[in-house]
């Protein structure tokens, strides 16, 4: 556990797995830009919890403030840092750690989306690795506090996936996923892009939805309306990807090709997946809400443009038009600039 780590963004996800790893003996350092945050956990340790007992703890680490990373100067480099930021913030977020990592460091790219490629601009194709959480599901409630809403994943659901853009299996792949195993199931994926695009269409089909709506994942999945909604945008960006050349995986259950069919309107397709998102609601808390809900709740900033505006825009330059996202999108959008309330409203007649 010689290593050191720096997790910048400790947010719900990045907390949630800096915790853990800290709470297993890593030599993590959390860096975050919310500076009520950085003091609580300073003062009072990182509060996490789940949907059991052994999931709940208090974990005393080190956090800095933005402004304190230029200490680090004066202690060994990093040599591995995740960056685990909302999509818009990747450039600076790289560039803010580049200068502390060690000659052979690297950055692990642990967000929605798709971010490799904005990370290796800035330190090269080398040092960029992809990391995917797939139904992690957690939420920093108040400063210093994060829950999990959804069930660990252990031997039943492979949570974190870690891949190298180049398809190749490395060693340093192969660590990055055995130290992800004491927060989680994890694995080493030869198919980087396919794993993102794939989480790509899990998000694409709730993050907007619950963010326009108000829905939280319960009420979206199990009210006809929204899960109609919600199955057809799967089905769209399940099509752009195949049309972009990606290896789709199974998602959360679900074949690809079955939930694109049953978006189409094929009735056998539109039953098996309507089955598969109604089991699901059996396995999560009913507060869950998806990351870009939590955002319109926070008054922050959404990655809307990074999720339903890029399929829409993907789907775009390909002529596989995707407009279900773009209409996603644009709501969500009217939302965050107050000129609307999220509302189920504002997809009534989709």
């Amino acid at each position: 556990m010689g290593k050191r780590i720096a997790y910048v963004g400790t947010g719900a996800v990045g907390g949630y797995v800096a915790g853990h790893l800290s709470r297993a003996g890593y030599d993590v350092t959390l860096i975050d830009p919310w500076p009520e945050h950085v003091e609580v956990m300073r003062r009072d340790g990182l509060q996490l919890s789940g949907l059991t007992a052994a999931e709940r703890c208090v974990v005393p680490v080190k956090a800095l403030h933005l402004t304190d990373l230029q200490g680090a100067v004066k202690e060994k480099p990093f040599d591995i840092a995740f960056v685990s930021v909302k999509s818009y913030d990747t450039e600076w977020a790289t560039l803010l750690v580049r200068q502390y990592l060690a000659p052979d460091g690297f950055i692990v790219s642990l967000q929605n989306c798709i971010n490799e490629e904005r990370i290796a601009q800035h330190v090269g194709w080398g040092r960029t690795v992809g990391c995917i959480a797939s139904l992690i599901a957690v939420e920093l409630y108040e400063p210093g506090r994060i829950k999990r809403t959804v069930p660990l994943g252990g031997d039943k659901h492979t949570v974190f996936r870690v891949g190298e853009p180049h398809g190749r299996v490395t060693r340093r792949v192969e660590e990055v996923a055995e130290m992800l195993r004491a927060v989680d199931s994890a694995k080493v994926t030869r198919n980087l892009w396919g794993e993102r695009w794939s989480k790509l269409v899990i998000n694409s089909m709730r993050n907007g939805l619950s963010a326009a709506t108000g829905l939280f994942g319960n009420q979206r999945d199990t009210q006809e309306g929204p899960r109609w909604v919600s199955i057809r945008l799967g089905s769209e960006a399940v099509r752009v990807g195949q049309a972009l050349g990606f290896e789709l995986e199974k998602m959360l259950g679900m074949e690809p090709e079955v939930l694109a069919r049953a978006g189409e309107g094929h009735r056998d397709a539109l039953v098996e997946i309507t089955g598969v998102l109604l089991e699901g609601v059996k396995k999560r808390s009913d507060d869950q809400r998806p990351s870009m809900a939590q955002d319109i709740a926070k008054s922050r900033r959404t990655e809307t443009d990074f999720i339903n505006g890029y399929v829409a825009a993907r789907g775009a330059e390909i002529g596989v038009p995707a407009p279900m996202h773009g209409r996603m999108n644009e709501a969500v959008r009217r939302v965050e600039r107050g000129e609307v309330k999220p509302s189920p409203q504002l997809i009534a007649g989709w």
